[in-house]
């Protein structure tokens, strides 16, 4: 259980991630309301309503509940691919970082890697990684098939980066000359679909597959949706069951996913708003390195240098990995964010933090941490 700081003067303000927002009241009396029944068998009603509105929302043709992003994006591999094929994703995507090797240790599958500006994939590197199985003179086979296309918008370690539809229509062109179906990690689509002034059905159209969370910035406290036609669905129960995530009187937790939904997208361009004006204060202290215009969504990623942490002890060796004593130093200010990567903080803004919490962050944020920098003489 984490242990919150007592130092800094109010409560903390936890920017670590959008999966931190607490049930709001609606979403509390409609779980306390919800007409429930046995998922497994498919009997609850309110999960069925829930599956049929995201299936809309996103427009594919059904829907499935499932406990989290993690599983939606593992069934879908399951059912897209075969043991020993290899899945062409970003090489700091969700699913290959922080699935913890689940493609692998469930389905057998390797994750073809590319390294990509801004996390946003190129069509014509993938293009020229897709393989289809044969290598050497002798066309013995020596490489693996690539079975799927994985994209991942908004994206995650990028700092909420998205694909415009322009973008995926061509990656979605190189699947579909290769014959390969093409599944979206769309986590948080709902917030790539604010920032572009675009609809998540615009945005998902041509995928075989699309999962997004419930419980990130649309603010539910548990649940995905994994979408695609109706006998991928139905095959993905299975394979849900196989993973251990059949749900029995799960409607109590749709119920808050069908508020979510509802009520979610409408509020998420506050976030994003959020997010810039933390962006730009982040960009003010000396030792960080961010571009606040790349900051298109809820997330702001940015880069620590010794300079912001040396402060009066100029010759001090910083050490190799300066994001833990950076977080440590805002933890103690009453702001929580988290690391990802080496040098590498993150900051993501949500529902439970309103403008005066991110301003009061902010200030925390300036008072943790540019005394030290201004101290080292930058």
């Amino acid at each position: 259980m984490t242990t919150l700081p007592h130092s800094a003067a109010g409560a903390p303000i936890d920017l670590r991630s959008d999966t931190v927002t607490r049930p709001d009241e609606e979403m509390r009396r409609a779980m306390a309301a919800a007409e429930v029944g046995d998922d497994v068998y498919g009997e609850d009603p309110t999960v069925a309503a829930l599956e049929a509105e995201a299936a809309a929302a996103i427009g594919h043709e059904a829907a499935l509940f499932v406990p989290t992003g993690t599983m939606g994006n593992q069934i879908a591999l399951h059912l897209h691919g075969s043991r020993g094929q290899e899945v062409i994703c970003d090489a700091r995507s969700h699913m290959v970082v922080l699935e913890m090797g689940a493609m692998s240790a469930l389905s057998g599958l390797v994750a073809r890697t590319l390294d990509s500006p801004q996390g946003l994939l190129d069509p014509q590197a993938v293009a020229a990684a897709v393989s289809s199985g044969a290598g050497g003179a002798d066309g013995a086979g020596y490489h693996s098939r690539t079975c799927l296309v994985a994209v991942e918008n908004s994206h995650n370690l990028a700092g909420g980066s998205v694909y415009d539809r322009a973008h995926l229509e061509a990656l979605l062109a190189v699947a579909g000359r290769h014959g390969l179906p093409a599944h979206l990690d769309g986590a948080r689509i709902f917030n790539a679909a604010v920032a572009l002034g675009a609809s998540a059905a615009g945005l998902a159209a041509g995928f075989s597959s699309t999962m997004f969370c419930l419980s990130k910035g649309l603010g539910a406290p548990v649940g995905s949706l994994l979408c695609g036609s109706r006998d991928f669905v139905r095959e993905g129960r299975r394979v849900r069951k196989m993973f251990g995530g059949g749900m029995r009187q799960a409607g109590v937790l749709a119920a808050a996913g069908l508020v979510a939904l509802r009520r979610g997208p409408a509020r998420l361009a506050a976030d994003h708003a959020n997010a810039r004006l933390l962006a730009a204060a982040v960009a003010e202290l000396p030792g960080v390195e961010i571009d606040p215009a790349a900051v298109r969504t809820n997330i702001v990623v940015f880069r620590v240098t010794p300079r912001l942490l040396l402060g009066g002890e100029r010759s001090a060796e910083p050490p190799e990995d300066l994001a833990p004593a950076v977080l440590a130093r805002l933890r103690g200010a009453g702001v929580l964010a988290s690391q990802v990567g080496r040098n590498q903080v993150r900051m993501v803004t949500h529902r439970d933090a309103g403008r005066e919490r991110i301003e009061l962050a902010i200030d925390r944020m300036r008072q943790a941490l540019a005394p030290r920098a201004a101290a080292a003489g930058v």
